[in-house]
């Protein structure tokens, strides 16, 4: 993650609106964050992660979190955070609350939104889940990105569960987490092999024995299938002669019977020839003479009627023509005298702009002469700032004669603190010490019951255990005998002449042995073994409790003599610390005077400080004054520039005006001159407009009126042609009537209503003709055909009778034959899907065997623990390179069995000893080196180009030489596109870095942010 800006506002000491932009810090790879105690460092971590997650390190939710996060002189709190996440994509996270109007100690929760850069524009998520975003829940984000001030040791002192975990998160190891596909596979594989056995079940009659009786079967009945079939087809031949001739006689009587139906309709036929012949030839002479004449007084009518409609129209055009001509001559007279009026239009215009002009000159002198006397309280107000500027700058120097030097301060500081720490370790260590001894007389105490000899209490042991041991094989030798003794008695009671012996086979049994019950000695036996074995069980139980507690008091023992060694070490520690202490002005002895002295020192710098505040202030209010007086100044001349540009355009305006005179308006009110030149500009638009607009009208409406009188005039003919046409048509309708020897039109129109169609008449008749002779043939034909044979209808039924008999013979074989060969065909398919499913079968139990394997290594998470505890190893060595470093080759780090951190001592013969033996300023190194050590292996998990990384705090434990140490480790991280931004209050570390921030309380403001 790579943050772009942060914004503040109503946060902790955060009053007003402060924003942090990221970018100019990054660039530099390495930045700081300085401020005094309480400034507002740490909040802006705290912000990050609270916009992020909603959490924070100092308040959870049950603290009221919302109000005491709220400034105490703000209503509102916001936090706006931009960053690019691990998939270089660009977000936002935003969180804002307010405080209850009417509760002053009631705020709302706060509001969540997140947005994604897309397009150029903010784009809002529909979730508000910051770990799909980062890649990290908020406990690992405080681990590898940002570290929280008194959280640098946590990953550290992690247990083995919660360690794992986290690099299961970090690394996403459960992608090795296999156990749920491992079972799922097996669930799977477990349901698959008990369907299969299940249809096994179905094919257990299922054999090649089965199939060879089928066919055997299928032959004999395939031989009585040829017979019957044979005898079918000889009485099938009879019965279809028989059946041919039947169907003869049988047609010929239907015909005779159809030619006497179609001798009834003959006449009928005849008469419909003539009477369509008759409509047919009407048809075509009249239809089309009556079609014309009903068309032709069809559209006279219709001419007619549009010809009064035109006239209407016409005479309507003529009245609106007359009426434009009439305005048009009245309105003339106004628009020939346009011309003038719109000069004097004009000059009304710029005598307007004369009259405005004259007053801007009359403000702009104004506000000129107020310019002045401005300038000069401005003068008056810059000397006082530079005296007292002059008067503070004195105070300062007076100030630093009485503070201490700093670097005498902090080193003096620091050995305080060290041997602070050491004096608390060795306490500690002592404390460890008589723990270790209470422990040992304890397990002392807990081995008197047992009254052992603690040097030979394995030998006894062993010995008692071995003569148990040679006694319990004596037993189990005579227990042997009496069961084989038990066994004989039993054979020898069940043997019979005749009957096989069990043993040796013979039929005879000359001599059987008689054996007396050993039951009750068995029984006896039995029980002697048993005490036996609890014997043994007894001693094996007491001896591995005696172990533990010998095992238990030889490790306390061998830690109680480490931590001895551990004391010593430190006692030398102190004794060497204290020849350190090189500073006169105070006493090793008196810390609490020290104190006293760094105190009043940091009294003085606090007073300097805000003298060099309030100096700061009055050189800015100086600066702005400054600023004031040169504005002030280009407005005055800016102001004599512009009144003399208008008094020129007054003089350019009346040297423009033709009609008007500037001296008979100059006193006037613009109010009133804008009055009339408006009613004028009105008047000349209105003249304009209606003038034009008659001359388009006139225009548009000849051309109409010249096309109505051509339409009415045309209509006229038209109804003239039309009125001819009806004369000609009533002639030739006269003369188709006398020709055709009709009397009356309605003749011809009773004729023509009957509607015949004579296509279909026509198909009727010639349809009846053709039926009528093939009848009359086809009777003809089958009558000589018929006429040397006879029918016998009982002779053809007994034939059909034993036909069908035969024939249902014949599908019975059929049908057996066909049921057999199906049942073959069924038995060898699923012979072979037997043979497939027991191969299947086969492959499922060997894949079961696998998945049993894969399960026992995927149980438990096991595997996953072991990838975790490689990572962890890695993550050891890269750490190790640094801190190597750190400590000038004095401590390592390492893993032991149980995946914990260890330290390795060179200085004490490279033995090993817990991480919580190391001093404030060792955890710091070492805690320092994992997690730079983390957040590459996060980078590089994550194939990110840059990565970010942010320490609170954890300086204040270090020398100088060991500041420098890490100093320069951070600076080379630069060249591994690594970005470390510090937050710290050393003063060593704000002038190594080249670009940082700096945090400034004021009283007022609240907590204010300016980059150094």
């Amino acid at each position: 993650m790579i943050p772009i800006q942060l914004t503040l506002e109503g946060l902790y000491s955060y009053q007003e609106r402060q924003k942090i932009n990221f970018e100019d810090l990054t660039e530099a790879g390495l930045f700081g964050i300085f401020g005094s105690v309480g400034s507002g460092k740490s909040s802006i971590l705290e912000a990050i992660s609270f916009a992020l997650y909603g959490e924070t390190e100092r308040l959870n939710s049950r603290d009221r979190r919302a109000y005491n996060m709220m400034n105490l002189k703000s209503n509102k709190s916001y936090i706006e955070f931009d960053f690019i996440n691990f998939e270089n994509k660009k977000f936002r996270a935003t969180r804002e609350f307010r405080r209850n109007s009417k509760n002053f100690e009631d705020v709302k929760a706060p509001t969540v939104t997140f947005y994604e850069w897309k397009n150029e524009n903010w784009i809002p998520l529909d979730h508000s889940d910051s770990e799909k975003i980062v890649g990290l829940s908020y406990a690992n984000f405080k681990r590898t990105i940002i570290i929280p001030q008194g959280q640098f040791k946590e990953f550290l002192e992690l247990g083995a569960t919660d360690r794992t975990n986290m690099m299961k998160e970090i690394f996403s190891l459960q992608r090795f987490d296999l156990q749920n596909n491992v079972s799922a596979l097996n669930a799977k594989n477990r349901s698959e092999l008990d369907q299969l056995e299940g249809q096994l079940k179905g094919f257990e009659g299922i054999n090649e024995e089965q199939i060879s009786v089928q066919k055997e079967n299928l032959k004999l009945k395939r031989q009585k299938f040829e017979e019957i079939n044979i005898q079918f087809k000889h009485i099938e031949e009879k019965y279809q002669q028989l059946n041919n001739l039947k169907a003869d006689f049988e047609l010929l009587k239907q015909k005779k019977s159809d030619f006497g139906k179609l001798t009834l309709q003959k006449a009928d036929i005849d008469a419909l020839e003539i009477k369509t012949e008759l409509f047919e030839k009407v048809f075509r002479i009249f239809t089309p003479i009556i079609s014309e004449k009903n068309k032709l007084q069809k559209e006279i009518s219709e001419q007619k009627q549009n010809e009064a409609y035109q006239l209407k129209i016409l005479q309507e055009t003529k009245v609106k023509f007359e009426n434009i001509k009439n305005k048009l001559a009245a309105i003339l007279p106004k628009f020939e005298a346009l011309d003038q009026s719109k000069i004097q239009e004009n000059d009304l215009g710029l005598i307007i702009k004369m009259l405005q002009f004259s007053d801007d000159i009359k403000s702009l002198r104004i506000r000129t002469e107020k310019g002045s006397e401005k300038v000069k309280e401005v003068e008056v107000k810059q000397n006082l700032i530079q005296k007292k500027t002059e008067e503070l700058t004195t105070i300062a120097n007076a100030l630093k004669s009485q503070k201490l030097d700093s670097n005498v301060l902090i080193n003096a500081g620091n050995w305080f603190l060290e041997h602070k720490n050491i004096t608390e370790s060795a306490k500690s260590q002592s404390a460890k010490i008589n723990d270790f001894q209470a422990k040992i007389e304890q397990l002392n105490a807990d081995l008197i019951p047992f009254a052992i000899n603690s040097e030979t209490f394995r030998e006894d042991f062993k010995l008692k255990a071995e003569t148990l041991e040679s006694e319990a094989k004596k037993l189990s030798d005579k227990k042997n005998q009496l069961e084989v003794q038990q066994k004989l008695a039993h054979f020898a009671g069940d043997l019979h002449d005749g009957e096989s012996c069990p043993l040796c086979g013979a039929l005879e049994h000359p001599n059987i042995v008689e054996f007396d019950d050993v039951n009750s000695e068995l029984a006896a036996m039995n029980k002697q073994i048993q005490n036996n074995k609890n014997q043994s069980d007894d001693i094996q139980k007491k001896l591995s409790e005696i172990e533990k507690i010998v095992d238990r008091k030889k490790i306390f023992e061998e830690q109680q003599k480490a931590e001895q060694e551990n004391l010593n070490q430190i006692k030398i520690k102190i004794e060497n610390h204290r020849k350190n202490f090189i500073w006169t002005d105070f006493s090793a002895e008196n810390e609490k005077q020290f104190e006293q002295k760094r105190q009043k020192s940091l009294d003085v710098e606090k007073q300097i400080d805000e003298i060099n505040q309030q100096i700061i202030a009055l050189q800015k209010d100086l600066e702005k004054e400054r600023e004031h007086i040169e504005k002030y100044k280009k407005a005055l001349e800016e102001f004599k520039l512009d009144e003399a540009k208008k008094g020129e355009q007054i003089k350019t305006n009346e040297t423009n005006l033709k009609i008007l005179s500037w001296v008979d308006y100059q006193q006037k009110e613009i109010a009133e001159i804008e009055n009339i030149y408006q009613k004028l500009a009105q008047s000349n638009l209105e003249t304009e407009q209606n003038y034009r607009q008659l001359l388009k009208d006139e225009k548009e409406i000849s051309p109409k009126l010249a096309e109505q009188k051509t339409i009415v005039s045309l209509l006229e003919k038209r109804i003239s042609e039309l009125e001819t046409e009806i004369s000609d048509n009533e002639t030739i309708l006269k003369d188709a009537l006398a020709d055709n020897n009709f009397q009356e039109l309605h003749h011809v129109q009773t004729i023509l209503s009957q509607e015949i169609n004579v296509q279909e008449a026509r198909n009727r008749i010639q349809k009846f003709r053709i039926d009528f002779e093939t009848l009359k043939n086809g009777i003809s034909e089958l009558e000589s055909k018929l006429r040397d044979f006879s029918f016998d209808e009982e002779q053809f039924s007994e034939v059909e009778n034993h036909l069908k008999t035969v024939e249902n013979e014949l599908k019975t074989a059929n049908d057996s034959v066909v049921k057999t060969t199906s049942e073959i065909e069924r038995l060898e398919k699923e012979f072979i899907k037997k043979e497939n499913l027991l191969k299947e079968l086969a492959q499922l139990q060997k894949r079961a065997d696998h998945l049993k394997i894969m399960t026992n290594l995927f149980k438990g998470a096991g595997f996953v623990q072991y990838v975790s505890s490689i990572y962890l190893r890695q993550l050891c060595d890269h750490a190790n390179i640094r801190f190597h470093r750190m400590t000038r080759n004095q401590l390592s780090l390492q893993l032991n069995e149980n995946n914990d951190f260890e330290i390795i001592d060179y200085l004490n013969e490279g033995r090993c000893r817990s991480v919580k033996t190391l001093s404030g300023g060792q955890a710091f190194q070492v805690s320092l080196s994992l997690a730079l050590a983390l957040a590459e292996s996060v980078q590089s998990n994550a194939q990110a180009e840059k990565n970010f990384f942010f320490i609170d705090e954890g300086f204040g434990t270090q020398d100088i030489e060991s500041v420098n140490i890490v100093f320069e480790t951070l600076m080379n991280l630069q060249k591994e596109n690594r970005i470390v931004g510090i937050i710290s209050h050393v003063e060593e570390l704000k002038e190594k870095i080249p670009v940082s921030l700096n945090i400034r309380k004021d009283e007022e403001r609240g907590s204010l942010i300016e980059i150094v």
